[in-house]
């Protein structure tokens, strides 16, 4: 058995289902004080960054560098490894498209600021009428008559998910969501959100920032005004324990505390994460 493949993990993916049952969550107040400070100063030079690129590069990182084990998916009752390191964002575009993602690809490998203009590149095509074959498939569903929906849907993840063929015409495949998704919900003005694990995603988890605020906190046994960073995470339990989550706290910690590093392309590669725990 190989370390992808723990006996907990074998075990879970019998017992629970994909993934309604095997839900997880938690919560993290990070002090992104340097951070903001890291993304001012950028601005000032003229390079728009914000807290969601900066989170999405933190996560990319922790997750290939301290916690690769969490990069994979369940194929059939064994867990696969991803070969890639992919974040989804949902970005907003306005008008009726509303939401569209922007898949990351190698995010762990990315300067942050290559990844804010990846975005915003992305987010400019969808505006003009040219949204990824992913994001327009939630057209497709709607042309097909209500009692049909369902059992296309599962039809198309039995053959993507479950089979590991891709669908070419309709831009699908089990990576078709990338590693694990970024959400801001802090935009809207709310703090928490405990978001749901979509069955055809096969991603271990999705990481929402809560809205930023100064908050009063001890360093150094005196009160001192800091900035937080509210996050919440929904994991897939089949995957993902305390140990793991633990791990990716750690890293996410770090990477906050030296944001300029996240604008420098990490000399590790994720082959050498990856291929270390199989």
């Amino acid at each position: 058995m190989d370390r992808f493949n723990t006996p907990w993990r074998v075990t879970s993916a019998a017992i629970y289902t994909t993934p309604t049952d095997s839900r997880v969550y938690g919560t993290l107040d990070i002090d992104v004080t340097a951070a903001k400070q890291f993304l001012d100063a950028k601005r000032e030079e003229g390079v728009k960054l914000t807290m969601v690129h900066l989170t999405t590069a933190v996560l990319a990182r922790a997750i290939a560098f301290d916690v690769p084990e969490m990069n994979c998916f369940i194929r059939r009752g064994a867990v696969v490894g991803r070969e890639h390191m992919d974040v989804m964002l949902p970005v907003q575009v306005g008008g009726n498209a509303g939401v569209t993602p922007a898949v990351i690809r190698n995010a762990h490998a990315r300067r942050v600021s290559d990844i804010a203009e990846e975005v915003r590149s992305k987010a400019a095509k969808s505006r003009g009428g040219e949204e990824i074959k992913t994001a327009k498939n939630k057209y497709v569903l709607n042309r097909i008559p209500w009692p049909l929906r369902r059992p296309v849907f599962r039809l198309l993840k039995w053959i993507t998910v479950d089979m590991g063929l891709e669908i070419k015409a309709l831009g699908l495949s089990a990576h078709s969501f990338g590693s694990f998704i970024v959400s801001d919900i802090g935009s809207f003005g709310l703090n928490t959100g405990m978001t749901a694990l979509m069955p055809a995603a096969k991603i271990p988890c999705v990481i929402v920032l809560g809205k930023i605020e100064e908050k009063p906190v001890v360093r150094n046994s005196e009160v001192v005004i800091r900035t937080i960073l509210p996050l919440t995470g929904t994991f897939d339990h089949r995957i993902v324990d305390g140990m793991q989550i633990g791990k990716l706290a750690r890293g996410i910690k770090r990477n906050f505390r030296k944001p300029e590093w996240l604008d420098e392309v990490p000399e590790k590669e994720l082959e050498e994460c990856i291929f270390e725990v199989r």
